[in-house]
């Protein structure tokens, strides 16, 4: 069964679908481009890695104050000089930081025999979109891509979170690709749309000359839905999570109920 939904579907941004939905289309896309790249070119899947403590990374315990006062009141004798059993400390309940060690695939594609990075393509994680390691492990990268004569794609199919910065636009979308050519910059080709509509289609960026191969991620990502049996999991009675803006609601609601869920 095919999504319901004509462009991306919302359900797929759910935190426990989305880590899977993002290794596939990174694996797809990889697949679909090699036989159009080789023998020059080959893509290779990358893995960045950064480690997190979470967003609440606070030790929390008992403050050093206390324990020392505990400690006084323990040894002050009393006046009976007659020895008093304390009753044992019970225990609380606290939180501490566990460190988390964070996977995210993107690709490359590379020049054979030279190993250049002609271009480079990302899938946004909702970590990226977040204050935090995963922003700033990624906008590191990100800024090193564009100072140098890397192209970069940069598909953003996530409504939650803070967007890549871009300038001279005043755009507001759900979803977001970026087309960012080395011989272009500081221009680049922004493709904006919304939940209503189609997934759009974008070429991938190569050295002067060479063709360019269109990468059709609406395709990849119903045969995508189709594989993984995404519709046997989503149940689209409920409400999407991160939820949707009330008109996006609104829409998505008549939608569901034209297809008969």
């Amino acid at each position: 069964m095919p999504s319901p939904f004509p462009g991306m579907d919302p359900y797929l941004e759910h935190p426990q679908l989305w880590p899977g939905v993002h290794h596939w289309l990174i694996i797809e896309i990889a697949r679909v481009l090699s036989p159009q790249l080789l023998p020059k070119y080959r893509v290779a899947v990358e893995v960045r890695m950064y480690e997190t403590g979470g967003p609440n990374s606070l030790l929390v315990g008992i403050p050093d104050l206390i324990v020392k006062r505990e400690q006084r009141e323990q040894t002050k004798p009393s006046r009976s000089q007659v020895a008093v059993l304390s009753p044992p400390a019970q225990p609380v309940t606290v939180t501490t930081p566990i460190p988390e060690m964070i996977k995210e695939g993107y690709l490359e594609v590379q020049e054979v025999g030279t190993g250049e990075v002609v271009t480079a393509l990302e899938i946004l994680s909702p970590k990226n979109k977040r204050s935090g390691e995963g922003r700033n492990a990624y906008q590191k990268k990100r800024q090193r891509v564009l100072g140098s004569a890397t192209n970069l794609v940069e598909i953003d199919l996530l409504r939650g979170g803070k967007p890549m910065p871009f300038f001279g636009a005043n755009i507001s979308s759900d979803y977001r690709i970026l087309v960012s050519r080395e011989n272009q910059r500081p221009y680049a080709d922004l493709y904006a749309f919304n939940l209503p509509e189609a997934i759009p289609s974008f070429p991938l960026p190569l050295q002067s000359g060479d063709v360019e191969p269109v990468v059709d991620l609406q395709r990849l990502l119903n045969e995508i839905y189709d594989l993984s049996g995404y519709d046997l999991v989503i149940d689209y009675s409920k409400n999407p999570e991160p939820p949707l803006s009330e008109a996006n609601a609104a829409w998505a609601s008549s939608w569901l109920r034209e297809k008969g869920l």
